[in-house]
């Protein structure tokens, strides 16, 4: 086993670590790892040029950080959780005192950055410093309504993702008023401008609200003393690290990397005692103090799974008693039905998950894996470095907050798809079902009855379009994605094409399942993106969305559809899906080769690609035509 912060630092000292960088998240995934800040100041010196030398597709995040107070401690643990998930920090600081300006002044550093984040930093002063000398709740419930009033402004204004905080209520400020009374109104007024800032979200899409009280809860003081009044610190060294790690998973879920699945043990894991010795009456998650912290694990792990996150297990045991102990135990909450995958057999679990990856059609990391046994964590590590592995012991109370911690599965915006998630892959599993019975795979798309359309998002969708774009890999023709924002404003520019797909099958509806993006310019429809679910590939949707699309364009009267493939790490299965469709390759002194290894390809209209024979095309809800540009 490495030992995560030495290995680090020889790495460094041998000016190695650039080199080295794509390593980094695995070493700060040990369980010996420094903290984030820590590891932030051994990453300070780094040469960004460098790491994308060795390691071109790093993601570099340009964060713009200013605030009421100073807040230039957040750079180091915001440098180091990003780290944590393989990603650069290009921090941008504002100055002291005048993060207004900052964030407002368009020809200022911060907004000339263009940075993908801004975090603005509210602390007490916010409130406390717009009131005057002697002052009564009534004042400080002023000054939270104008504090309220440009905060919405800036969440009109500020390009990119605004990021504000709620404020915590310190004693130094409360306990200035000597009556219960006042203090106790001094409490309503300073929540209900929490309450106010939190519910800003639900109107501005591209704002996020860090709600600073549950970290607060469990991170002790909000500010040192002699910090605030000499260095105008107003939050600590501990609420920082946190917030920090907050920041780490929001850019986490901006750049599509959520995880989907998590991957449970059972034995000390799921439930209290191991199956295989103690027999099914000798297991518990109720009943005792022991099982009942199970059981409130198990209540999470639903809570989850509720939300669209997928379940599976991968244990030590004979696959028999699992079955039946999920079946039928009286103490369990979570049953066969709610697992999308059951692994129980005796094989190295770095192969199970990789298994269940390859079941689930998911790629590694998109896998979270928890268990109590150091032995099983470090094999798992090892062996597929993209799984994040939660580390559990023999305390059940901790595996809640433990499982918790990292935000393994935080998206932006839930959509009823991320609720219905579970149920489409136990759909996958009688599919599975449907094609062992049938005697070819022409008989079993036959079977399956699917259906397509394609047209229009409606309104309330393009948070869900979005998500698509950026969690969808490996049919993603171009390889980006686009803001939920930037979306709408495409949807309604003139000569600019947004559609979706939907599909169904005899199983129930997939829902809304792929997007494309078209530009009409000069008589030619250029396809500037096209995405497709994993779940419903190599049912034909794709080429019958393609042909849709092409006929569309004909009768229109365009003379020709053009699009780009770029390849990436995971979409190599799409490669050849515009050749398949009738697309013929541009010549590469006409631009068919691209700096960026795209490739250009051409469809002249005049043979259009059928839809398949087996997928029956239907209209789209909502005006389900694509008619033309939107």
């Amino acid at each position: 086993m490495t030992n995560g912060p030495e290995t680090l630092r020889t790495l460094r000292e041998r000016g190695l670590l650039e080199q080295a960088y794509d390593r980094v998240p695995v070493l700060l995934a040990e369980e010996d790892a420094p903290d984030a800040a820590a590891a932030g100041r051994l990453l300070a010196r780094l040469d960004h040029a460098a790491v994308l030398d060795h390691h071109p597709h790093t993601p570099v995040v340009t964060v713009a950080v200013t605030g009421q107070s100073t807040v230039g401690h957040l750079v180091d643990p915001l440098r180091g959780e990003l780290a944590r998930h393989g990603m650069l920090l290009r921090p941008v600081l504002g100055e002291h005192g005048t993060y207004l300006r900052d964030l407002t002044d368009p020809g200022g550093e911060l907004r000339r950055a263009a940075p993908e984040i801004t975090l603005c930093l509210l602390d007490a002063e916010t409130l406390c410093s717009q009131v005057p000398a002697v002052w009564r709740p009534e004042d400080v419930e002023r000054a939270g309504q104008e504090a309220l009033e440009w905060c919405a402004a800036l969440a009109a204004e500020v390009p990119g993702t605004l990021v504000l905080n709620t404020v915590p209520l310190p004693r130094s400020f409360s306990h200035q008023l000597v009556d219960h009374r006042s203090r106790a109104r001094l409490g309503a007024v300073w929540r209900e401008f929490n309450a106010r800032l939190l519910r800003l979200t639900e109107s501005a899409t591209r704002l996020v609200v860090i709600d600073l009280e549950p970290l607060v809860g469990e991170g002790g003081p909000v500010t040192d003393p002699r910090l605030a009044r000499h260095a105008k610190v107003q939050l600590g060294a501990g609420i920082l690290a946190a917030y920090a790690r907050e920041v780490g998973h929001l850019v986490r879920a901006l750049r599509g990397r959520v995880r989907k699945c998590l991957v449970l043990d059972l034995d000390d894991t799921l439930w209290d005692g191991v199956l295989g010795e103690d027999g099914p009456d000798g297991i518990a998650a109720a009943g005792t103090l022991r099982g009942e912290a199970f059981g409130a694990f198990q209540r999470c792990v639903g809570q989850l799974a509720s939300q669209g996150v997928l379940l599976a297990v991968s244990s030590k045991n004979d696959e028999g008693p699992v079955w039946e102990a999920l079946a039928s135990h009286p103490d369990l909450l979570l049953r066969e039905a709610d697992f999308a995958a059951v692994r129980a057999d005796w094989r190295p679990k770095d192969r199970n998950l990789a298994d269940i990856a390859r079941a689930l059609d998911l790629a590694p990391d998109a896998l979270v894996f928890a268990d109590d046994s150091p032995a099983e964590r470090a094999l798992v590590r090892h062996g597929l470095p993209g799984v994040a592995v939660v580390a559990l012991d023999g305390e059940p109370a901790l595996h809640v907050p433990r499982l918790l911690a990292d935000g393994w599965f935080d998206a932006l915006r839930l959509t009823e798809e991320d609720r219905a998630r579970p149920g489409a892959y136990r759909r996958r599993r009688e599919h599975r079902a449907l094609r062992a019975g049938s005697g070819s795979y022409e008989e079993f798309l036959r079977a399956l009855e699917v259906t397509v359309g394609l047209g229009p998002p409606r309104r309330h969708e393009f948070a869900r379009v979005s998500q698509l774009t950026l969690r969808t890999n490996q049919f993603n023709l171009t390889g980006g994605g686009c803001a939920e924002d930037e979306l709408a404003l495409w949807a309604a520019a003139p000569g600019r094409l947004l559609l979706v797909a939907r599909s169904a099958d005899r199983f129930g509806d997939n829902g809304l399942v792929g997007a494309v993006l078209g530009t009409i310019t000069e008589g030619v429809l250029r396809l500037d993106g096209m995405w497709l679910s994993c779940r419903v590939l190599g049912r034909g949707v794709e080429h019958a969305c393609l042909a849709l699309l092409l006929a569309r364009a004909r009768e229109l009267g365009l003379s020709g559809v053009s699009a780009r493939y770029v390849p990436t790490a995971r979409n190599h299965r799409a490669r050849d899906f515009y050749p398949s469709c009738g697309f013929t390759r541009a010549a590469a002194e006409a631009g068919g080769a691209c700096a960026d290894g795209a490739a250009v390809f051409h469809h002249d209209l005049a043979r259009l690609p059928e839809v398949p024979a087996h997928v029956r095309v239907s209209e789209t809800p909502g005006g389900g035509r694509a008619d033309g540009p939107r």
